[in-house]
């Protein structure tokens, strides 16, 4: 039972429930999924030369990860933003409705994108190391405005008019934000002082509430990338800030949390008590290992309206053996990984996620990783993440 990515107990209850027959008039099956692609780039403005031909030997196994997985609805990390979705047309023009290998092309008439926190200056030393200035000192880590964006792709439309980001929220509006502390004073969650506290937000991206139109129904696609919770020292910027970035959507799923949430339009609340939605993203965090502060993706995972799911893959138990290292010592088990990580530390982890609330019915959850005798293992190393995917049965209204 607890190996939902196997598909097999869900699927059969699918199966004796919901005949194939049937599924048009008891809902919709769609397919959600998750990728940390690693088109990101060093310079602004690279990202869209990579892509305005068809060549670009990362880009080509990219979009072939996601022909092969063949989501509906596709949200791709480390994407960097670029105005009017110019990276984000070249990647479906030129990349996916080509057919990579043998693979299908594939056609998602929706896109968004938005402006994110990487890059952004906050006039501040954040880091304390003297300068002001560098990719530390931005809002979230970044070395041009956009680095590391979102992209979420979708075969459903966007209700443009209702999607809320929250970009510029402001991490001390957080109720008991998780502040990080000056080991060097008395004082508690001190690191920053309040001056920095009144510009420094939350997010490190951004986090965004996507309403899709599914049929007669709406589901929310709740995407994000909260920092890693490393490279920094024993205040723990960013592993605080990492926890309290996963908060974040646990509270705002959760009725009567999310009151203090305000968007980019400066509207107050969460999500309502009624309404279905997938969280998704590389959230960073594993239950067990790596360096996240402990219980960080337990919010999420265990928000009540939140359904757990158990995508893994045989290909990361046959890396986590094969390349040893922490990966030996690590608590975790390692169907469930998804980073193919440095083996001295941190070792694999689980750290990218879809998860569906209730009202939604999942089925089937995998990670795709595959073992080193499939051919289509020549594309493990299109990103340093895997991609996971999530099939829910949406219900009709």
């Amino acid at each position: 039972m607890k190996r939902i990515a196997a598909g097999l107990t869900a699927a059969a209850l699918i199966a004796l429930f919901v005949p194939a027959t049937a599924s048009a008039s008891f809902g919709t099956n769609v397919r959600f999924a998750t990728f940390n692609a690693s088109l990101n780039r060093a310079a602004a403005g690279q990202l869209v030369t990579d892509l305005s031909t068809p060549g670009n030997a990362q880009a080509r196994k990219v979009a072939e990860v996601v022909q092969r997985n063949r989501a509906d609805v596709q949200l791709i990390n480390e994407f960097d933003y670029v105005p009017g979705n110019r990276a984000a047309d070249l990647f479906r023009k030129n990349y996916l409705a080509v057919g990579q290998n043998g693979a299908k092309p594939i056609d998602y008439p929706y896109a968004y994108t938005a402006p994110v926190n990487t890059g952004v200056p906050t006039g501040f030393d954040l880091d304390r190391d003297g300068t002001v200035g560098l990719g530390n000192d931005a809002q979230g880590f970044g070395t041009f405005e956009g680095q590391y964006g979102l992209l979420v792709l979708s075969k459903y439309p966007i209700d443009l008019a209702h999607v809320r980001t929250f970009q510029k929220f402001l991490w001390k509006d957080m109720p008991g934000a998780l502040l990080p502390d000056d080991p060097a004073t008395p004082a508690p969650h001190d690191w920053y002082r309040p001056a920095e506290l009144n510009v420094l937000r939350l997010s490190s991206k951004s986090h965004w509430d996507l309403p899709l139109k599914i049929g007669r129904s709406t589901v929310h696609f709740l995407v994000s990338h909260p920092t890693p919770p490393s490279f920094d020292g024993p205040e723990d910027r960013n592993g605080t800030r990492n926890n309290d970035e996963i908060r974040f959507w646990a509270d705002y799923v959760t009725p009567g949390k999310g009151r203090y949430i305000y968007d980019d339009r400066g509207h107050f609340g969460g999500l309502g008590a009624s309404e279905r939605f997938v969280v998704a993203g590389d959230n960073n965090s594993d239950p067990l290992d790596g360096d996240s502060v402990p219980g960080a993706i337990e919010q999420l995972l265990n928000a009540r309206r939140v359904i757990q799911t158990h995508p893994g893959s045989r290909g990361a138990v046959l890396a986590s053996q094969a390349q040893g290292g922490a990966n030996a010592g690590q608590q975790s088990d390692p169907f469930y990984d998804t980073g193919d990580f440095n083996d001295v530390a941190p070792g694999n982890l689980r750290t990218d996620y879809v998860l569906p609330s209730k009202g939604l019915l999942p089925w089937h959850a995998e990670v795709f990783w595959p073992v080193p005798s499939d051919p289509l293992s020549r594309l493990n190393d299109a990103s340093d993440h895997h991609l996971v995917r999530v099939d829910v049965l949406v219900p009709l209204r």
